[in-house]
């Protein structure tokens, strides 16, 4: 056992931090005996903090917290698994995801009305290329602004920039405790989810074998084996946050996987959805599958050559 304080890094968002702990606080119930710290770190989200996610480049929410792990020095990192970039350093794994939360996206409103109750016009925040595009492919009529931020910050700017709402990760208003703000859950013949919403991902590297097995005692089964899959699919369409993609995987009858997807312009003029279910053991190779089947109904068309924008 190696007897020095694990260091977690993290974020510094009010979110992050509950993740942070969380992990700290289960790591306690596997190995009371075992030290632990947090460890904030700035990333580009907080560097360019009004500039749009897109133009910021690839793991806006996570390359700096990777770096000081592959430097050594952090022992361990704690991410939303949907801020992680399909191409992830070699040197690194997820070594662990807990029991996922809610994957879905929920709607806050400013006056109570739910998406469809909304006139049209009506402005919706969000900083997300993937909400963008579902929202409108539904309802070309609404108005999509740009919106940065924790989300305090973005909830706050519902009543600032006069917004008719905005659309958030369920399962942050619930570890935050806002749960009572939201107005609808989105039903995700909407809007399918990020890759990995509201799931954890604890990161090590490859080489290291300090604290793995208490590391590894966070893994829940299914949550991995599910967003593992979503997160083929998105790396067989060379994403992140730059791609309005998204998926959402889950486990039936225990034995088999089911994974939809949706692949769209930003604009919402071309949303394309697609659906797999096959063997639970094969969920990278139907994510994989899943993906090629939205690139030959014209997702490559929709993803063309992009050259990823640096900071």
């Amino acid at each position: 056992m190696n007897n020095e304080v694990l260091k977690l890094g993290t974020r510094g968002s009010p979110l992050a931090l509950w993740q942070a702990e969380w992990v700290q606080q289960a790591l306690a119930a596997v190995n009371p005996e075992l030290e632990t710290k947090i460890s904030i770190i700035k990333t580009s989200a907080e560097n360019f903090p009004e500039q749009e996610i897109p133009l910021i480049g690839t793991g806006v929410f996570s390359r700096e917290i990777d770096e000081a792990l592959l430097s050594g020095k952090i022992d361990a990192a704690v991410h939303s698994l949907k801020d992680l970039p399909s191409d992830y350093p070699p040197e690194l794994e997820i070594i662990a995801v807990p029991q996922r939360e809610s994957a879905l996206d929920a709607f806050v409103s400013a006056d109570g009305r739910c998406l469809g109750e909304l006139e049209p016009g009506a402005r919706i925040g969000t900083g997300s290329p993937r909400r963008k595009a579902q929202l409108l492919a539904w309802r070309p009529d609404l108005e999509i602004i740009p919106l940065r931020g924790n989300v305090n910050t973005r909830l706050e700017k519902i009543s600032s920039q006069q917004l008719a709402g905005t659309v958030l990760a369920h399962a942050g208003l619930r570890r935050l405790e806002k749960e009572e703000l939201v107005t609808e859950l989105v039903d995700t013949s909407i809007i399918l989810p990020a890759v990995g919403q509201g799931a954890l991902a604890v990161v090590m590297r490859k080489d290291d074998s300090s604290y793995r097995q208490e590391l590894l005692a966070l893994n829940d089964r299914d949550s991995y084996e599910i967003t593992q899959a979503e997160r083929s699919f998105l790396r067989r369409l060379r994403g992140g946050c730059q791609v309005a993609a998204g998926a959402l995987a889950r486990i039936e009858l225990e034995d088999l996987v089911h994974i939809e997807g949706v692949l769209a312009s930003e604009d919402g003029s071309t949303c394309l959805r697609a659906s797999r279910s096959g063997p639970r053991s094969e969920g990278d190779r139907l994510g994989t599958e899943l993906a090629d089947e939205l690139l030959q109904q014209g997702g490559e068309e929709l993803i063309g050559n992009r050259e990823e924008p640096q900071p």
